[in-house]
Parts: C-alpha cells; structure tokens; sequence
C-alpha cells in the first residue's frame, strides 16, 4: 500500500540479508520512521513494545526474528531459546505461535549450516503468503460492500465501521478488515469508512486514518462511544473487523471495545463481519472462553501521547493522579453475534461448520 504516492511494505530484509526494517507504529501518524532489527531481541522487543503489532504482521516478524537468531547462533538451544522468546511477547495472538512454529519445523532437520538460508527464505514466504492472503480476503470482502451498496436506496457511500486498526498496518500488506474497503475503491465504489479512536492505544485515530488518508479513501475518526448512536440514524451499512484469535466455534477475539460494536449491530439490524487469514483460527480451542487475554500496563490507560501545536511529541496524564488501572487489550465476541467471517477462501459462518466448510482437511484436527 502507499504513503506518499510510495509502496510500502510494513517489514522487509535489509544490509544485504543482515538485518530486517520495519515502519516503528509508535511513531505514527506524526513522524514516519524507520526502524532496525539485527537481533532476535530486537524482534521481539518490537513486538512487545507494539512498533510492530496486528495479528499478521506480529506472525511475520517472528518469524524474521528466528531468522536474525540464526544469523547469531543457529544450534538448536540457540533456536529454541528464541522462539520461547519470541512467543512469550504476545499471548493473544495466535498468528504468532502459528509462525514460529512454521520456522522450527521448516529448520529442525537441516544442520546448522543450513539453517540461516533457509529461515530467510521461509520468513519472506510467510510475508509474501500473508500478502496474498489478505489480498485474496479483499476480493471476498468486496462483494460484501457490493451488495452493501445495491440495498442504499437513495445512493450516496458506503459506510463501513472498524475498530482498531486492520489494515495493511498490521499485517505485511493490504490488511484484513480494511483489504475489502481498499479493494471496494479501487473498483469505484463510493465508500466512506467510519474510523473508531480505538482507545487506550488509540490505533485506529493514529494507524486506520493514517493509512486510509494516505491511499485516499474518505474516512472519520469517532470516538468509540459513538458507533451505536450512528448505528441507530442509519449510518452505519456493516461492520468489519479484524481478529487476533478465532476459536474454533466461530468466537473471536479482537480489540478490547470489539464486543460492544457486536452488540449494538445486532441491536440495530447492521451485519457485523469479521475478517482473518488461516493463520488466525485457533484449531485447539473450543470456543473463545478458553483464549488468553493479555493485560498490559495501566499506563496505557492513564497516559496519551500526541503532538504539541509547535510539533513536539509529549506524552501527558489524562487520568486522576494516584487512580489505578486496568488495560485488558482484548475481548471476545460470541460467535452469534458474527453475520459471518471473511477468509481468503471465502466467506463462511461463524461457526465450527462454517470454518469447516472452508477448511475441511481440519476436520480430523
């Protein structure tokens, strides 16, 4: 996707094959950096700290981060050192262990001379999969926002609804939630995408405006608040969200605020879609009572960052001095309140029969 007319890529190799460049999150939507991974360390403090974040592109730097380990160290206790690393930085995702798991199998017989060749090679085919992916996820989206646009009556754009950010920000390229829009104006269609603040992080004021902006695609920033009040005049044609972990029920996991979006589209009528890549479903759990959620630090909650009038970064206490805080990041949405779950395969019910549909060499999983 773009930034000043530009392509980009959230993360790639770079120095030649010794390094790996990501776009730092922290720093947007007010300074575009570029920022370097020589370690695995490095990988997953990115990872921890949210420079890098989103289901898909947390999967992707992992695994870049078992290949920086290589290029250190490539014995086996040197390995399984950087992946219990690496995994440990974010328990929600399950794009996560999916990845590092994709790497040790791909490793585990080749001697250890061999292993650093081959762990680029598998970490640049899981960037370009999850790029095809969620390309392919857009085209099966579109059709959702096509429709969505043959029920308007009296014409105008279609208004999508997201939570947090989706886009190509958080995965390798193009998105998962948002591929469907960018897909939508490529192909003419008016649309106008309702950008919820997405607080304590704030993602979607500073990541899904910034990338929407920058590709040219009209857009609001509400505040999370204000999704059922706009639900209820009309103004809201569906929903589309992403997912860190799919359960195997349907239920899904995602930004904390996610549920609330679900009950107020139920309660107005609006379809509510959620899409993911395969690396998303999570085969071993049940239903989404069974899916870790993280809880970060409460400073997330009590302090904001923004830019000063005369451009400085500050970052300031917005809360009461001396009040605690809690931070869950995630909740789950019952899979009864999905009107269906956007794959690159296709769109399917929320549902074990659903996902099984789609992916039916699971069913013995």
């Amino acid at each position: 996707m773009k930034i000043e007319g530009r392509s980009y890529r959230t993360i790639w190799p770079s120095c030649g094959g010794a390094a790996v460049d990501i776009i730092d999150q922290t720093r947007l939507p007010h300074e575009l950096v570029i920022a370097r991974l020589e370690t695995a360390e490095d990988a997953a403090r990115a990872i921890s700290t949210m420079q890098v974040r989103g289901a898909p592109l947390i999967g992707a730097t992992a695994a870049y981060g078992m290949w920086l380990a290589c290029l250190a160290d490539s014995g086996d206790g040197a390995l399984d050192g950087a992946h219990d690393r690496l995994l440990a930085t974010r328990p929600t995702a399950i794009n996560l262990r999916w990845a590092l798991e994709e790497m040790r199998a791909s490793l585990r017989n080749l001697a250890p001379e061999s292993r650093a060749g081959a762990a680029l090679a598998r970490a640049n085919a899981i960037a370009d999969e999850d790029a095809a992916t969620c390309e392919a996820i857009g085209g099966h989206g579109l059709e959702l926002i096509r429709e969505a646009a043959a029920r308007r009556k009296g014409g105008g754009p279609v208004n999508v609804l997201t939570h947090c950010n989706a886009g190509w920000l958080a995965a390798v390229d193009w998105g998962t939630a948002l591929a469907p829009v960018y897909k939508a104006f490529e192909a003419g269609i008016d649309i106008h995408v309702w950008v919820d603040e997405t607080r304590p992080r704030n993602q979607g004021a500073a990541l899904t405006a910034f990338e929407l902006g920058h590709h040219g695609v009209a857009h609001t920033v509400i505040a999370d608040n204000a999704g059922g009040h706009l639900m209820q005049r009309g103004e809201v044609d569906l929903v589309i969200v992403g997912t860190d972990r799919t359960a195997a029920n349907g239920d899904v996991a995602n930004k904390i605020g996610t549920y609330l979006k679900a009950l107020a589209a139920h309660d107005n009528g609006v379809p509510f879609y959620v899409a993911l890549p395969h690396a998303t479903i999570d085969w071993t759990i049940a239903s989404g009572a069974d899916i870790p959620i993280e809880e970060r630090g409460g400073e997330e909650v009590t302090h904001m960052r923004g830019r000063m009038a005369g451009g400085d970064m500050v970052e300031i206490e917005i809360s009461a001095p001396g009040s605690p805080a809690a931070n869950p990041a995630f909740d789950v949405t019952p899979a009864r309140l999905v009107s269906g779950l956007i794959t690159e395969r296709g769109v399917c019910a929320a549902s074990r029969e659903g996902l099984l549909s789609l992916y039916p060499e699971r069913a013995d999983g």
